[in-house]
């Protein structure tokens, strides 16, 4: 199994000479298991230039799990052109909307109505088919093993473990590690503590032992307490975890839009430092995920396939 990344921002697309080596694409990710089955994480911007290596080889069959429905994780999924071409299969995995109980059909087709996008849902010429996820829900796509967990985000967001020959990935989508809404005079205080280091728990045993851990990592310390509660994790609580679940690399990624690549490698420089413990052994390694970069989960080493992208 390995898997790509066709797409590394947060938020919005970042495209330009400042973004130019970790890239600009929002959230996508291609896995492949060992009979080639196709698996994609998030349609950000990143599937656009994944459709085009895919179109070498028709027909395609895949399969795209959304993590959750914010616009940079699924605003490339128009323009993902297996859709266009009969003959394709793709089935489009999600969550339904709590808030307007939506189904993730209804939730994603509104972004091709006409007064966003050209062309309609119903006029796509691929089969597509719609798959309503729930917490805890386990899957098979072939030889691969899906597992989805729910994350903690201001929507509904599925996290995926996803195994195949004894090798597997966590992906988080957008997350932010739990905290303590009370101060800790407030009566509540201890009682909500005890459910969170609960919640934290059953993540990091749902991790434990990935080969690869791909996590949102979008702030520093130091930026984390104006953006706390929008949903995202910071360099400390991304190493603090793959630690704790004794994760062989984590990835980080979901890379704050106006970080340029010097600024991301050097607040990267300083979060391992800050963070370093010579006390750990079977130290995770730590990178910063990259555009175009694909990892082999069997070979467990990183290339470049940027001509790809």
């Amino acid at each position: 199994m390995n898997f790509t990344f066709h797409g590394v921002r947060g938020s919005i697309p970042s495209p330009g000479p400042k973004t130019v080596k970790y890239g600009g694409n929002t959230t996508c990710i291609e896995v492949r298991g060992n009979n080639n089955e196709i698996i994609i994480l998030d349609a950000g911007t990143g599937i656009f230039p994944l459709a085009q290596s895919l179109l070498a080889e028709l027909p395609v069959i895949c399969h795209i799990l959304i993590s959750h429905t914010h616009w940079d994780h699924i605003q490339g999924l128009p323009f993902f052109t297996p859709l266009f071409i009969p003959g394709n299969k793709i089935t489009i995995h999600g969550a339904t909307d709590p808030i307007g109980q939506r189904d993730v059909s209804e939730v994603l087709n509104r972004q091709m109505e006409y007064a966003y996008f050209p062309i309609r849902e119903a006029e796509l010429n691929a089969n597509i088919e719609y798959v309503s996820l729930k917490d805890r829900q386990t899957f098979d796509i072939g030889s691969v093993k899906v597992e989805t967990m729910l994350m903690n985000h201001p929507a509904l967001n599925y996290g995926y473990k996803v195994s195949c020959g004894g090798k597997s990935l966590f992906f988080t989508g957008d997350h932010e590690w739990p905290y303590n809404i009370y101060e800790p005079d407030d009566e509540e205080y201890d009682d909500f503590e005890e459910q969170i280091q609960l919640r934290r728990k059953e993540t990091i045993d749902f991790i434990r032992g990935v080969d690869a851990l791909i996590v949102d990592t979008s702030y520093t310390d130091e930026e984390y307490p104006a953006k706390k509660g929008w949903g995202h994790g910071t360099f400390s609580t991304s190493i603090a975890v793959a630690r704790e679940a004794g994760v062989k690399h984590c990835f980080f990624t979901h890379h704050e839009p106006t970080r340029s690549d010097e600024h991301l490698e050097s607040v990267f420089r300083e979060a391992l430092e800050k963070n370093a413990d010579g006390r750990i052994t079977n130290e995770p390694e730590f990178h910063l995920a990259q555009e175009g970069v694909k990892f082999d989960l069997c070979l467990a080493n990183l290339h470049s396939c940027r001509h790809r992208v």
